[in-house]
């Protein structure tokens, strides 16, 4: 039995859940969001409460079981709130700014590197070093913040690459002479 799996989602007021055959879909003050639902899990809607519950005692469906209850649960309350990633630029000349609809970086190659904001998300940068991704969907805010750090990844030596807020980079030591 899933221990995940088995606790309720509570549905916050102010956040619309619907049910179709096989797609659940929520909306809330920060936007809309949908999941597909696993053909060995079924729902079940009580009044604020969406139960998870598997179709058969089969392997996968009690593998599906939990896995489809923290993604609904996570999606409610990413609409509900809104999901964040902060990223930290750390380098000499390393900047950020939103220009437009576009996120334009500088990480050191003699080019700028141009990323385009999907619709729907939301892009700050307080500081030329600090970026902030706010959306309602966490798979989306986190895909973002993926790609983006992919265009430098932190390096071990001097620590120097797009970082998560609150990772840490573990340094190795330089050649010894």
């Amino acid at each position: 039995m899933s221990r995940v799996g088995k606790n309720p989602i509570i549905v916050p007021t102010g956040v619309t859940v619907t049910i179709n055959a096989s797609v659940i879909d929520a909306q809330g003050k920060t936007g809309r969001d949908s999941y597909q639902i696993p053909e060995e899990i079924s729902l079940e809607r009580t009044d604020n409460a969406i139960i998870v519950k598997p179709k058969t005692s089969g392997k996968i469906a009690r593998m599906m079981w939990g896995t489809a209850q923290r993604r609904i649960a996570t999606m409610i309350s990413a609409v509900d709130h809104g999901a964040t990633v902060n990223l930290e630029l750390s380098g000499v000349g390393y900047r950020a700014a939103v220009q437009g609809s576009k996120l334009v970086l500088q990480l050191g190659y003699s080019h700028d590197v141009e990323y385009p904001i999907p619709q729907g998300i939301v892009v700050k940068c307080d500081k030329p070093t600090s970026i902030s991704i706010t959306g309602p969907s966490k798979q989306q805010v986190g895909q973002m913040a993926a790609e983006i750090r992919s265009h430098r990844v932190p390096e071990p030596y001097k620590g120097k690459g797009v970082i998560r807020a609150g990772e840490f980079v573990i340094r190795k030591e330089g050649k010894k002479k």
